[in-house]
């Protein structure tokens, strides 16, 4: 029960701050976008030191802050059609990658390049989406966007503990994620179609098959950026990827759900109710 409260308080206040910065716009969500790269970064980065696998550090975090920034949807578009800042930054980010490993080769430096480039993807591009949603189709939509993914997102991990806790028998994946039942997984896809309906039909924003849609796609990616995570972390012998929450393990732990939920629902926004 200690346990359980410590989590559910960590769960409140995290939500109440990103509420906070979400909703104070760009000039508090840039800088926390920021941060949780750095942190994100360094914890991946630990995790991969105790499985002796070495990554260019100072240039996972200076590459991250700069897919961060280039992520800013009021920076103005690259001068040639269909690009954008973020790939320029990429693609950027690998070829420094190569080089480097070309002038100054180590031990197996194929590796090196690719969890580099592997940490680059999984957290600042990812993160990136955050402030891409917040600002679809504009800075007053976007905040209510943003909370879609983010109400959806904390309905799959309530509906998922219980669902799991009364109901659990069957193992969803008992290779990478033993604690995860699929009674657990419909809970939680069950309970944020509830909040996601709700939600779309107090705001009058999108139909029932909308909420329909968007609330499985969300509660879909929510639980594979959970499994992911999981993954990443057995594969790389490491229970939690860090300890800086309180009952949650580290930024990543907490973070991984987002990670795939808010990207999720920036590309349905953008496909299907802002058709181009």
């Amino acid at each position: 029960m200690e346990s359980l409260s410590t989590r559910v308080l960590t769960s409140v206040v995290g939500f109440a701050a990103v509420s906070l910065v979400v909703w104070i716009g760009w000039v508090a969500l840039l800088p926390a976008l920021v941060v949780l790269s750095v942190m994100g970064l360094f914890e991946y980065i630990r995790m991969l030191d105790r499985n002796d696998i070495d990554v260019r550090r100072v240039s996972l975090g200076v590459f991250g802050a700069a897919i961060i920034v280039a992520s800013l949807p009021m920076i103005p578009a690259p001068p040639w059609e269909g690009g954008s800042w973020r790939e320029v930054v990429l693609t950027a980010a690998l070829g420094y990658l190569l080089v480097m490993e070309v002038m100054r080769p180590g031990e197996r430096p194929l590796e090196r390049v690719v969890y580099s480039l592997f940490g680059l993807l999984y957290i600042p591009w990812l993160l990136g989406y955050f402030l891409l949603l917040r600002y679809t189709p504009d800075g007053e939509a976007g905040l209510l966007y943003f909370a879609l993914p983010l109400l959806a997102t904390f309905a799959a991990d309530i509906g998922g503990y219980f669902g799991g806790h009364f109901f659990g028998r069957r193992k969803l994946a008992p290779e990478v994620s033993p604690g995860k039942t699929v009674e657990g997984a419909l809970g939680g896809l069950a309970f944020s179609f509830v909040i996601v309906l709700l939600m779309t039909q107090l705001t009058q924003i999108g139909s029932p098959l909308d909420a329909l849609l968007l609330s499985l796609l969300v509660a879909s990616a929510s639980q594979l950026g959970d499994l992911s995570e999981s993954l990443i972390k057995r594969a790389l012998k490491t229970k939690d990827s860090g300890s800086s929450l309180p009952g949650h393990g580290g930024f990543l732990d907490r973070l991984d759900s987002l990670l795939f939920a808010v990207p999720a629902t920036y590309l349905f926004l953008t496909i299907s109710l802002f058709p181009r």
